[in-house]
């Protein structure tokens, strides 16, 4: 009675961070054993979007993607992630605000994560990389766990649709609303910018990006123009991803 009492107090939220210990063991035991760690990075992303972008939306979507699948929970945000050399700076560490750290850094800490949801008595790990820059590093990563994890309860997934439908997926959707590869972009053009008017807008610098010439690679925007990035275009993508990752993880995890 005591943890039945517990468990029905427990805070309405998905957010591994905001439950205490007992609350989450009372949660496992109920049958929430999926557990999902957002992947994020903090580098830039052109003059007008934030550089704590890929953080605030895996963030964002995860717990979209935990609230529809209803056995899920969500992980707090891995944010520092391989971004490129410091000596001398390459890709975005050539822009101030970029974190990185080097790709065999970032496979042990997901590894060490993993490992202490199984211990705590998640069966399903699952990946969410919002980057393009690290996704062989997580297959890399749940190819080895699954390998260590052979005859357990655990299971390490990455489903492949969350990272194409934000962009390959994404772009074709915007192409389908009359918007052109030029704008579309691959970095900090009008996907990424509408994808975060949709998710976190005060990340947006908004008035100073409708004035503003065509931001080019020089200022870290790369292929496309952000400046016509609507949040109703960015909730496109979102609905996309949401739905399209929750299907996905539902059909990996179906006979376990």
């Amino acid at each position: 009675m005591a943890a039945q009492a517990s468990f029905a107090q427990a805070p309405q939220t998905v957010q591994l961070q905001n439950l205490t210990w007992t609350e989450l063991r009372e949660q496992i035991q109920a049958g929430k054993t999926t557990v999902i760690i957002p992947i994020g990075g903090t580098e830039q992303s052109g003059p007008y979007i934030a550089v704590g972008k890929h953080n605030v939306r895996a963030q964002y979507l995860a717990d979209r993607i935990a609230q529809k699948l209803g056995n899920a929970l969500v992980a707090p945000v891995v944010a520092y992630v391989p971004e490129g050399s410091y000596a001398p700076p390459t890709s975005h560490m050539r822009f101030p605000g970029t974190i990185t750290v080097p790709d065999d850094v970032f496979e042990k800490l997901l590894e060490s994560a993993a490992n202490s949801f199984a211990v705590h008595g998640f069966r399903n790990i699952v990946f969410l990389g919002d980057h393009g820059g690290y996704q062989k590093d997580l297959q890399q990563v749940v190819a080895h766990l699954n390998k260590t994890w052979a005859g357990t309860k655990a299971r390490a997934i990455l489903p492949a649709v969350y990272y194409a439908t934000s962009s390959d997926g994404y772009a074709q959707l915007l192409r389908q609303h009359g918007i052109r590869d030029d704008e579309i972009g691959t970095h900090a053009g009008l996907a990424d910018t509408s994808l975060q008017l949709a998710v976190a807008p005060q990340m947006v610098r908004q008035n100073q990006l409708r004035s503003a010439p065509k931001p080019s690679a020089a200022d870290g925007v790369y292929g496309g123009d952000p400046r016509r990035s609507t949040a109703e275009l960015g909730q496109l993508g979102v609905d996309a991803i949401v739905s399209r990752t929750v299907d996905a993880i539902r059909q990996a995890t179906a006979a376990r």
